[in-house]
């Protein structure tokens, strides 16, 4: 039975860093990513993830790395207490790390508007135009209004520019549609809750389920450390 508790916490720790890998590798590509030149099909995507805390994702999968650290002497010593106490303790910070993530997402979606207003008042020219290419649009509340709508292929003049809407609708219901999948995705992580959003979700199970391993393997040794101590005591010898 031992065994069994044991090996559970193993597997679990394995698949917790593994999890810590892949939002790693997540962050890491996203950051390559976006510091390319934007394309129709990647502008907003990218402006989007931007705005998202990917250098908290990274310190994020960090700790995740160094908790795992702290599991190593817990496994190799099979009647320790402390440090499996300590692992705990980690895992239970990463998790709220990544709910502190979490709000502050769900916070920015308060005001996705002003933000959105602000990022595309911050683009250049070529990068707007992208952008009224992507979402078929024309200035950001109108082609009236400013800021003014960027002369391109979809909007090559005022005329037809006046006949397309601005930008602002599409751009903020893009972004709550982005926001939403990475918000759940966030909180899938500790438990509360494309490629991203499935492993995140699996993370979330994870950090629960190790949790409850550690805290069962942690019983587990200190049920038998109490055997032990009372076999020693009546000396007849450790349990």
């Amino acid at each position: 039975m031992t065994d069994k508790i044991l090996w559970t916490y193993v597997v679990l720790d394995l698949l917790f860093v593994g999890s810590g890998a892949l939002l790693l590798g997540f962050a890491l590509t996203t950051k390559a990513g976006t510091s390319q030149a934007p394309t129709i099909a990647s502008v907003a995507t990218n402006l989007l993830l931007l705005g998202t805390p990917l250098t908290a994702a990274i310190v994020n999968a960090a700790l995740i790395f160094f908790s795992f650290l702290l599991s190593i002497p817990a496994m190799t010593l099979s009647t320790t207490r402390g440090w499996l106490k300590v692992h705990g303790y980690m895992v239970v910070i990463c998790g709220l790390f990544t709910l502190v993530i979490g709000l502050d997402i769900w916070f920015g979606t308060l005001r996705s508007k002003q933000n959105l207003l602000d990022t595309w008042n911050q683009q250049t020219p070529t990068t707007q135009s992208l952008l009224q290419e992507q979402l078929s649009c024309c200035g950001y509340f109108n082609s009236t209004s400013a800021p003014a709508f960027v002369t391109d292929g979809t909007c090559p003049n005022a005329i037809i520019a006046a006949t397309m809407p601005g930008c602002s609708a599409a751009f903020v219901k893009l972004d709550g549609l982005f926001l939403d999948v990475i918000f759940t995705a966030a909180f899938g992580i500790v438990g509360e809750g494309g490629w991203e959003v499935d492993q995140r979700e699996i993370k979330g199970c994870l950090d629960v389920a190790l949790i409850f391993g550690i805290a069962m393997l942690n019983k587990d040794r200190k049920e038998r450390e109490r055997y032990r101590f009372i076999d020693e005591k009546n000396g007849t010898g450790a349990f």
